[in-house]
């Protein structure tokens, strides 16, 4: 299999998406949390424990360590979480992980959540053509939501195998030696 340069745009291209889509997703929280999903979250991370099994909750239902952190990432940015809080959650979004695996191993059984961003999509674009603002930070919500996992499985397809793909190892050791070189030269 030859990694060429169309594979490495699509690359970008869903890292770029992953990226947008955490942003319009953060946004979208921030203009629409109110007290209530604050109290929420506060009640879910009250002590480590909670935290812990908050997270692990979240990474098994969603099936994604990475989406979990994200989203504790964008709830930090958005002010509804604190940073304590949100490392026992992205601990357990660890431990859940895990969990998952066994899970998946044992019944065999695997959720591919990015199947449903095209039916969020669906259901968010409406929202963000409201008149109320409420519903147009919904909507922004929503959408930030199904961009970050169809980056996420476009992630997920368009990252090269390296054991079985020599030549991407190969470019990447040259590029690294190379650089190492120059560096050292200066």
């Amino acid at each position: 299999m030859n990694y060429s340069f169309l594979d490495f745009l699509t690359l970008l291209g869903s890292l770029g998406m992953f990226l947008y889509g955490m942003k319009i997703m953060s946004e979208g929280l921030q203009k629409v949390a109110g007290d209530k999903l604050r109290n929420i979250l506060s009640v879910m991370t009250t002590n480590r424990i909670t935290g812990v099994l908050t997270g692990m909750l979240v990474t098994a239902l969603i099936q994604s360590s990475s989406a979990t952190t994200v989203m504790v990432v964008s709830f930090v940015n958005a002010g509804l979480l604190t940073l304590g809080q949100s490392i026992s959650v992205i601990m357990g979004a660890n431990v859940g992980t895990t969990v998952t695996a066994w899970v998946i191993s044992f019944f065999g059984f695997k959720f591919d959540i990015s199947i449903l961003s095209l039916p969020l999509m669906g259901i968010a674009i409406p929202l963000m053509f409201a008149k109320k603002s409420n519903y147009k930070s919904l909507g922004e919500f929503i959408l930030g939501f199904a961009f970050l996992f169809l980056g996420l499985s476009y992630l997920k397809d368009s990252v090269p195998d390296l054991q079985g793909n020599p030549e991407v190892l190969s470019f990447i050791q040259n590029f690294f030696s190379t650089m190492a070189w120059t560096t050292l030269r200066m």
